[in-house]
């Protein structure tokens, strides 16, 4: 690949050959030895991350701009497929010359290979002017993102290894600019009483105490805010458990609850909050402990910038420009919307950061990140590659935005 251009549907076809849903030792060789056939060094660090830089001759005087995405598929491996779109794949419009529309099919194609295509395509023709540009890949998004929260130091004995002003993360989007993403916790809420046998007047009944546990859990937005990009908070009770024999009043009782947040909402602030409103649902004389589930790494929180930041309108021009080049529909890209998906974003903010590639989470005929159904349209590949060649320009070249991270 080192003989020409980088061509990122290249990339792409060998990247989706090459399974990472197991281990991502084999695609973290890919890409090392992809850059170093363009001459570029990288290193491997913070529990197997990729950084590579390039550095301006006025680092100073320009913004650093971190180009995010991350190495890992989800299970089970599908395998590579490039060929006509389906019915079901095809975006509404033909491609120039009338040709049939290709697509690239296959576990990783859009999630997170597609976009990592396009923001190696924009690394490799960088030549900043001001600045100074990162490109900093991750090896388990899909499970505890230990590998991002050590490189930003939010693992404990870690220092953040970006500071970056300005962050463009690679997920399928669309070839939209996204600006926000709701948070996700998980927590449990513990209720303890006493056993009894069920024929006496005796006991204290912890699976009863659901019921008001339960109604606290109903009614913990009433009232909230909604977030002008998010939209307002989503608390799920998703599994409940609890006693252990037909006879017995339960001693104990547990549920799971899943929660969807939006900015300024933090996991402490929640599991504190939602302690205080079960305690007062239900009676004294029950127990209640509500705890966030145990993880080696933070939780990822909601973030979101400013949809008239520089940075937003830089990357959403540069969507615009490169897909009416190709004949992309006119609503296909370049819109500044909220991203459906928590991600590794979280850990960047409150930086100005940007979430942007090819594909999407689902369309209409069902999911297609995470699906056996997976795929990514070629030229939509190749709208993305330009997008993020133009963005990096408009932001480091010699009269690009300033990228203040404020």
């Amino acid at each position: 690949m080192s003989e020409a251009a980088f061509d990122p549907v290249s990339f792409l076809e060998a990247a989706v050959r090459t399974p990472s849903h197991e281990s991502v030792d084999e695609m973290r060789e890919f890409v090392v030895e992809t850059l170093d056939g363009f001459g570029v060094e990288c290193e491997v660090v913070a529990g197997g991350c990729v950084l590579a830089e390039k550095r301006s001759a006025a680092p100073d005087d320009g913004p650093h701009l971190v180009l995010n995405t991350h190495l890992d598929t989800v299970t089970p491996h599908v395998p590579f497929e490039r060929g006509e779109a389906r019915e079901d794949e095809r975006s509404g419009s033909a491609p120039p010359g009338d040709g049939p529309e290709s697509v690239i099919r296959g576990r990783g194609a859009c999630d997170a290979k597609g976009p990592l295509a396009a923001l190696l395509a924009g690394f490799l023709a960088a030549e900043p002017e001001r600045g100074r540009l990162t490109l900093a890949l991750t090896p388990d998004e899909e499970s505890l993102s230990l590998g991002a929260a050590a490189l930003t130091g939010k693992s404990p004995g870690t220092e953040n290894r970006l500071d970056g002003d300005l962050y463009l993360v690679g997920e399928p989007t669309g070839l939209d600019t996204c600006t926000a993403a709701k948070g996700r916790f998980q927590g449990t809420v513990e209720l303890s009483g006493v056993a009894a046998h069920a024929a006496e007047f005796a006991g204290t009944n912890a699976v009863a105490a659901a019921e008001g546990a339960l109604a606290a859990v109903r009614t913990f937005d009433d009232g909230a805010d909604e977030h002008p990009q998010l939209g307002p908070p989503k608390l799920t009770p998703t599994v409940i458990e609890g006693g252990d024999a037909t006879n017995q009043v339960p001693a104990d009782c547990g549920i799971t609850v899943d929660r969807r947040s939006v900015p300024p909402e933090t996991a402490e602030g929640f599991r504190s909050s939602l302690a205080d409103a079960v305690e007062k649902s239900t009676p004294d004389d029950v127990g209640v402990a509500v705890a966030l589930t145990d993880r080696e790494s933070p939780f990822f929180e909601a973030f979101s910038t400013d949809p008239d930041h520089e940075f937003v309108n830089a990357v959403a021009s540069a969507a615009r420009t490169a897909g009416e080049a190709v004949g992309l529909p006119a609503d296909r890209g370049g819109a500044v919307r909220p991203f459906g998906a928590a991600t590794e974003a979280s850990y960047f903010a409150p930086a100005p950061t940007v979430v942007f590639g090819p594909g999407d989470l689902a369309d209409d005929a069902g999911a297609v990140a995470h699906a056996e159904r997976e795929y990514v349209r070629v030229r939509e590949v190749e709208t993305a590659a330009e997008t993020v060649e133009r963005s990096i320009d408009a932001l480091l070249g010699g009269g690009g935005a300033t990228g203040d991270a404020g």
